[in-house]
């Protein structure tokens, strides 16, 4: 274990954010507006690290005429600040779109805008992060039998820098599910991997793909393939009748509200889970109803034209895959007879949705000193601050895999603008007990003294959801 070097310690940030997704680019803008009104002895030295060579958000996804599932409202400023200068509607007027999306009359901006939107905002906090570099170790840093700082080492191609934190803000995303036994290819694919493998398929006039899931984005990928391939058959399984419409009713959505998230973390365990139970048709494996319809009224007149390209199994599963040099053999199970079909395909595209990244898996020896219940799940302060030895005096803070303490807004955007409100509060509350305000002075004199340094320190991970 380190120990804190005499005169040659790395540069101390306040914090140091892991991942450069939504959730902590929505974190650096709070820092930034947050120095912005204090005076440079209260300022929050901060830096994000991205693995990432630039801001990407789900780029596979970004299927041209999907739209969003929450309000533009719940962009990754307004719910905290809502005079905010990174705001969507700053973003529309700034790319002169304000008026005409007024005009549009909809709360629900196409996928791709939003990314555009989270880019842009990105870049108005660029100065605050380095991107193409992997997080390779986390170190606490020990005096006196307390950790007092943790060293993040970070890579770039042949370079590793070290960074020392007192606080870390972990917003490393999530993770491609797939069946277990089932490994991606050429022809075997998350539906995270869709556009970006897509265009593989131009020219090569597939006769059949099949998609795999009862979601959203199932969904949008069965009607992004049969209108961009209209002579290939598109068989959509699922172990259901057919898709769950969302429940995005006034009342129901009530469960993003900030207040529930205060609400769920205080309810008993059982009571989480019937709570998960009854809303969690707010948000998995569900389809919107408008998709729902569309996809239905093209499968009835197709089957009025006896042009049927779009194919449902309903209550069956795909129980293996078969890959092949030319195509792929998928095993689909029926649910009721027990029956085994084979289709034969050009592609098997599994939307079988996301994983949670495992929180403490960059914390190393770190992670050692971090508590988890007794399912084996880390404990998580109503601050999001990870329950901890009392050793350990650095705040570590989860954007994302807090689910089962702080609810089901946990990896969603809707509770992302006061999320990185209440961290950074946690944050600035904690520096006042510890009284790290007088070391964050003289941080940011060394800042000022050194720029070369610091130039030098910060060229450099994470992951992004």
């Amino acid at each position: 274990m380190s120990q804190v070097p005499p005169g040659d310690a790395p540069l101390v940030h306040d914090l140091i954010g892991i991942g450069f997704g939504p959730s902590n680019v929505a974190m650096a803008i709070a820092l930034s507006e947050h120095n912005a009104r204090v005076g440079r002895q209260e300022a929050v030295t901060a830096h994000f690290f991205e693995r990432q060579p630039r801001f990407g958000w789900h780029r596979g996804m970004l299927i041209d005429d999907a739209t969003m599932q929450v309000s533009f409202l719940k962009d990754l400023v307004t719910l905290r600040n809502p005079t905010s200068e990174y705001s969507f509607l700053c973003y529309l007027q700034s790319k002169g779109r304000l008026i005409d999306f007024v005009n549009h009359k909809n709360l629900f901006p196409l996928r791709v805008e939003f990314h555009d939107y989270f880019e842009w905002a990105a870049s108005k906090v660029d100065d605050m992060v380095s991107y193409g570099h992997e997080i390779i170790s986390v170190e606490p840093v020990e005096r006196d039998g307390v950790v007092e700082y943790l060293d993040v080492t970070a890579r770039s191609g042949d370079e590793l820098v070290v960074h020392r934190a007192r606080n870390l803000v972990l917003g490393t995303g999530l993770r491609p599910k797939m069946p277990e036994g089932v490994e991606r290819s050429d022809r075997v694919w998350h539906n995270s991997d869709l556009l970006a493998k897509v265009e593989g398929l131009e020219g090569t006039n597939p006769e059949r793909i099949v998609v795999v899931g009862a979601g959203q984005s199932a969904a949008e990928n069965v009607a992004y393939l049969h209108r961009r391939f209209p002579e290939a058959e598109i068989c959509a399984v699922f172990s259901r009748y057919g898709y769950s419409p969302a429940d995005d009713s006034a009342f129901a959505n009530r469960i993003f509200d900030p207040e529930a998230v205060d609400e769920y973390f205080t309810a008993p365990d059982d009571i989480k889970r019937k709570l998960m139970d009854y809303h969690g048709n707010t948000n998995y494996s569900v389809v919107d109803i408008d998709l729902i319809d569309d996809l239905y009224r093209q499968a009835y007149q197709e089957k009025v034209l006896g042009t049927e390209k779009l194919r449902f199994i309903n209550i069956s599963r795909l129980t293996g895959v078969e890959d092949g040099p030319d195509k792929v053999r998928a095993f689909v199970t029926s649910l009721v007879t027990g029956e085994e079909s084979v289709l034969e395909a050009d592609v098997v595209v599994y939307a079988t949705g996301y994983t949670p990244a495992e929180p403490l898996g960059l914390l190393g020896p770190v992670g050692d000193r971090c508590h988890r219940d007794d399912r084996g799940r880390v404990r998580v302060e109503r601050d999001y601050r990870l329950a901890t030895d009392p050793e350990l005096r650095c705040g570590i803070y989860l954007q994302g895999g807090t689910e089962h303490t702080h609810g089901i807004t946990s990896s969603l955007l809707s509770n992302t603008a006061i999320r990185v409100g209440e961290i950074l509060a946690s944050v600035l509350d904690r520096a006042e007990e510890t009284g790290a305000g007088a070391a964050a002075e003289e941080v940011a004199d060394t800042v000022a003294a050194a720029p070369a340094e610091a130039s030098a320190l910060v060229d450099g991970v994470g992951t992004a959801r």
